[in-house]
């Protein structure tokens, strides 16, 4: 089980990625759009640096929704393999079986 205050800060991080996706995404496609003068995409640049830096996608951590395990993630089960491996063999994940040859 990781520790609840690392599990909080990284869904703290999740929400305010979420509140500034729309305004981080509008600045960074100014920033990008050569046809728009300098002056404006200086403006737009020191704008995407005043918003918090907790604010940025790559800051968020896929973890485990069941441990808040930040390795061995499955992003499709949105839980880890070892978290995988214990619901499967109580026999709580449909259609997964113990393999054995």
């Amino acid at each position: 089980m990781a520790k609840k205050s690392a599990i909080e800060r990284n869904k703290k991080v999740g929400r305010l990625v979420k509140k500034y996706a729309n305004k981080r995404a509008s600045l960074k496609a100014v920033i990008a759009d050569k046809s728009v003068p300098a002056e404006e995409r200086f403006a737009a640049q020191l704008k995407l640096a005043k918003l918090p830096r907790n604010s940025s996608a790559t800051r968020y951590r896929n973890r485990c929704d069941i441990t808040g395990r930040p390795r061995g993630y499955y992003r499709k089960l949105r839980m880890s393999r070892i978290a995988l491996r214990d619901l499967s063999l109580l026999g709580q994940i449909p259609g997964m079986v113990k393999s054995s040859w």
